[in-house]
């Protein structure tokens, strides 16, 4: 047999000491249930921040688009229509029958697309014509984002 210390109390006498090898039931329900509660919170507002991120992002994309194709239309003296697919998502940048560029916004971001007019067209001034405030709109469940285009062909 080993010789183990005893552990003595505060007042010197010997007592037995019982190691606690696990956790009890009680114990392990009241943590699962506490844990549960918190991710219940936390879900939500993750997945809403996920959203918001993914909506920023498409916003700045159509943005990025729209700012490309007005400088295009300015450096190439020539009009530039921009042509938005709202049931595919696809942003389509075109110099009379030659296709610039196509991009689907929908998909690469995983949000729906929206719009107030189909088609935009930057002249060789770079001013929009039919854009009288055109509206593209990005949604992901709860986030949503609006980019505006003046008449003046600016998009913000």
């Amino acid at each position: 047999m080993l010789n183990r210390p005893r552990k003595r109390s505060i007042f010197g006498m010997r007592r037995n000491v019982r190691r606690q090898l696990g956790y009890s039931a009680t114990e392990l329900v009241i943590v699962v249930t506490i844990i549960g509660l918190l991710l219940a919170i936390a879900i939500p507002r993750g997945q809403l921040f996920l959203d918001r991120i993914s909506v920023r992002s498409a916003a700045s994309d159509v943005l990025a688009i729209l700012t490309s194709a007005r400088s295009l239309a300015l450096a190439g003296h020539s009009a530039v229509a921009i042509d938005i697919d709202s049931a595919s998502g696809v942003v389509r940048v075109r110099r009379g029958a030659e296709l610039l560029l196509a991009r689907n916004v929908g998909q690469a971001h995983g949000v729906q697309v929206a719009r107030t007019r189909d088609s935009l067209t930057y002249d060789a001034h770079g001013l929009g014509r039919g854009a009288a405030n055109l509206s593209v709109i990005l949604r992901r469940r709860s986030a949503a984002e609006t980019v505006f285009v003046s008449r003046f062909g600016r998009a913000r």
